[in-house]
């Protein structure tokens, strides 16, 4: 547990915004391939599935570093670990435009995937200076700095026409090393760092870091930041090339219609956390998913024509998502995905606040790969299938699993609560179900967090 004492609102506030803006940086570096990705394709010749490994490939990266790179924040500090990070992606984007085959081009995005992982960094650096009353709105303000999607599919497209490929990625290593740089010289350590090594001790080994994720509740909590962080990132890096290919839209006007959807998704990740502190993030994971579904099945719609017989003859109509149906869609899509990004991470800090590093790194990691594996997926769906919607056809599936599959977990916490009369382990559910007289409260409740216990009852175990 780490302690506040001394800590001002405005260190607090020079950390998130610091914080906040360098995982804006870093995320628009991390989705460059959605832009240039596009042109590298034209001029190699690539096919849809050899694009969708390109544009994956950095996110890869940026999903399996999150696990050990939210270790060594715990453990050494997130100013030192976050700068790193920084500095070695600027390396690995420049030396991006001096390639020029494929096997390069995949080996290069592999180093400028190490600016995804910076959302590890931030998540256990910008918690630490935070109560847990407001962990929820601060973590979903970090969260916001998915809107460097949004950068670059509206501003790269004019960079590529007006630079190149080439001196766009160079400009994109000039500003994160700046960046870098920066953050390094306003921020400093957080308190918890600070007041570990003012008492002397050495920070936990990885295998301790590591203790939490043998329980079931990191996993669950993976698979939904699976969809509301990978499916985003998938269509971040998917939908400029979805655009060019069904509405035959040039790629300036395309990478602007995708940041529409990356915009809300990732701006209203402040709204998600403030609705998760004030709702329960349990509530705000069923408006998520309930609103994903329906959405994605519209969307998974293929563009059909129908013939039936009339009492004069055949009558033939087709059924179409018109663009600006489709873009209201994604927008929709996008604002969702925001609101269930900042509900899944209220959660960490609140169950697991000495291990948020390693927790978050691997809720992290499972999103990101998220992020690799569906572009792929979509790549090769064209290419097999045929049908330009498949790939909305499988996030309508994957979501659909993940809301039934909340549903029925919770179905069985509360009859686990009938049966053993006891707090479940969700704090959300227990505006359903208060804690009886002389029943044990869980861990990390909001009963428990407010210092509050039944007549008679425990007081919860830190």
């Amino acid at each position: 547990m780490h302690t506040l004492d001394g800590v001002t609102p405005g260190q607090q506030t020079k950390a998130l915004g610091a914080s906040t803006l360098a995982f804006t940086v870093c995320f628009a570096v991390w989705t460059i391939f959605s832009i240039i990705g596009v042109k590298i394709k034209q001029d190699l010749g690539l096919s849809d599935t050899q694009f969708g490994i390109l544009v994956a490939t950095p996110v890869l990266t940026g999903s399996l570093s999150r696990i050990f790179l939210g270790i060594w924040t715990d453990q050494f500090g997130g100013r030192r670990v976050f700068t790193v990070v920084m500095l070695l992606t600027s390396i690995a984007v420049f030396l991006l435009s001096t390639v020029s085959t494929y096997p390069m081009f995949l080996l290069a995005a592999l180093g400028v995937g190490l600016a995804g992982g910076s959302f590890a960094v931030g998540i256990a650096y910008t918690s630490k200076w935070y109560e847990k009353e407001r962990q929820g709105t601060a973590l979903g303000i970090f969260g916001m700095g998915n809107v460097g999607a949004a950068v670059t599919n509206f501003g790269a497209p004019f960079l590529l026409v007006a630079l190149g490929w080439e001196r766009t990625a160079q400009v994109y290593a000039l500003i994160l090393f700046v960046t870098a740089i920066c953050f390094f010289l306003v921020t400093k350590e957080d308190p918890a760092t600070v007041l570990r090594k003012a008492n002397g001790e050495k920070p936990r080994g990885a295998l301790m870091q590591l203790e939490p994720l043998k329980k079931l509740q990191v996993w669950r909590f993976s698979l939904y930041y699976f969809f509301v962080f990978g499916a985003f990132v998938a269509l971040a890096l998917w939908l400029p090339r979805y655009y060019v290919g069904v509405y035959g839209l040039d790629i300036t006007t395309a990478g602007m219609l995708a940041a529409a959807y990356a915009l809300p998704g990732s701006i209203f990740r402040a709204l998600g956390g403030w609705m998760s502190d004030k709702f329960g993030a349990r509530s705000v994971m069923y408006w998520t998913f309930t609103a994903c579904v329906a959405v994605c099945f519209f969307l998974s719609y293929p563009s059909t024509d129908y013939t039936v017989q009339g009492i004069e003859g055949p009558i033939a109509f087709n059924i179409t998502i018109s663009l600006p149906v489709f873009v209201a869609l994604t927008i929709v899509l996008g604002f969702f995905m925001s609101l269930g990004k900042a509900a899944v991470y209220k959660h960490i800090p609140v169950y697991y606040p000495d291990h948020v590093g390693a927790v978050g790194g691997l809720v992290g990691m499972i999103g990101g790969l998220g992020g690799f594996i569906l572009p792929i997926c979509f790549g090769v769906m064209n290419d097999v299938i045929g049908v330009w919607t498949s790939c909305f056809m499988l996030l309508f599936g994957l979501v659909a699993v993940a809301l039934a599959w909340m549903h029925f977990a919770i179905k069985r916490m509360e009859a686990r609560l009938l049966g053993e009369r006891q707090v479940p382990e969700l704090p959300e559910m227990e505006e359903l179900h208060p804690p009886l007289v002389g029943a044990p409260i869980a861990a990390g409740s909001r009963t428990a967090r407010d210092g509050q216990v039944a007549p008679g009852a425990a007081p919860a175990t830190p």
